[in-house]
């Protein structure tokens, strides 16, 4: 299992002649992500979901709070004492074209680290070779016409199971995919996401699927937990299925207003969700971080900061001071 609490991070952005000024990535995070289990970030670009999963991955440091991966809190390691325990969780990034060395056959990409994990575990040379062999067909490849390609030799949807592979060969815990179809051609999306379940089902490994596409998350982890992050901050959180079918929070119920509508299929909700702002990053706000944008702001949202709460007639926490169902989502037309 792997957990986070009070999770924050801030970054420094080069401004103009009057100097730099500092952006609030994450605001104070908690997660909990079970072994075997799912999870999914949700938001708009520049939300902290990307930020939050490099951290989770060892990746990007943390300005404060608390991470634990099985157990160990990584906090009081050595930075050195914790590569063994963030090893445990691979990323899958979201371009497989920059993702892989052009200049490296397919064995080359994965023979590096299997021949690390081979010394790690007393393993020869023969078991290097069957491993490779082994993680490309747990990804739907055959090891004998991969194997000695280069990447631009292979499809998108083929890299992109590649780096799913390259991943594998180190026994992962847990998979961050980051926005891992995003630049895969429609065709083969399905085909990697049904991948990323089945070694859910067949290896338990755990997946953190982000990404700004709800019906993806939706796919992969329709038992776990979703995270809606607003600008760093987490405003609604609960199971996947009951945070799409139910969502309080006005952010929530705008991202799930703007999903495309199959006409003649689907009628869309009765009360979709429209921020009345674009997004300014720019300015910090005193209150709640989606009051100038949200249609529904009182004068307190102004003033106060919401925190994440359960609240009676919420099923899922929530960051609003008021709270309320509305029918964003779209629905099967009747005879259909």
């Amino acid at each position: 299992m792997i957990t986070g609490t009070g999770i924050t991070k801030t970054f420094k952005q080069r401004g103009n002649v009057l100097g730099s000024r500092e952006v609030q990535a994450l605001r104070g995070v908690d997660f909990s992500i079970p072994k075997g289990g799912a999870a999914s970030f949700i938001g708009e670009s520049g939300c902290g979901k990307t930020t939050l999963g490099r951290i989770i991955a060892g990746l990007e440091a943390y300005d404060d709070g608390r991470i634990s991966i099985n157990g160990t809190e990584m906090s009081s390691l050595k930075p050195k004492d914790r590569q063994p325990h963030f090893r445990r969780i691979q990323m899958i990034h979201q371009d497989p074209y920059s993702a892989l060395n052009p200049t490296r056959t397919i064995h080359q990409t994965l023979h590096a680290p299997l021949k690390l994990r081979a010394g790690q575990t007393g393993r020869d040379a023969r078991w290097i070779e069957e491993r490779a062999a082994e993680v490309l067909a747990l990804v739907g490849l055959d090891p004998g016409s991969v194997l000695s390609r280069y990447p631009h030799q292979l499809s998108g949807g083929m890299r992109q199971r590649v780096v799913i592979a390259r991943a594998l060969t180190v026994d992962p815990d847990m998979l961050v995919a980051d926005e891992a179809v995003s630049m895969i051609d429609v065709s083969l999306r399905l085909g990697i996401l049904a991948l990323l379940k089945d070694l859910r089902e067949r290896l338990g490994v755990s997946v953190l699927f982000i990404t700004h596409d709800v019906a993806t998350s939706r796919y992969i982890g329709d038992d776990g937990e979703m995270y809606v992050i607003y600008r760093g901050q987490v405003v609604e959180r609960g199971p996947v299925d009951t945070v799409i079918a139910d969502p309080v929070h006005p952010y929530t119920q705008s991202l799930l207003s703007a999903i495309p509508v199959l006409h003649g299929l689907e009628e869309p909700g009765s009360q979709p969700v429209v921020p009345v702002e674009a997004l300014d990053g720019s300015q910090e706000p005193t209150g709640c971080l989606f009051a100038r944008r949200c249609p529904f702001r009182r004068d307190r949202c102004e003033s106060e900061r919401p925190v994440l709460q359960i609240t009676e007639g919420a099923p899922q926490e929530h960051a609003c001071f008021y709270p309320e169902r509305r029918d964003v989502i779209a629905r099967p037309m009747s005879g259909v």
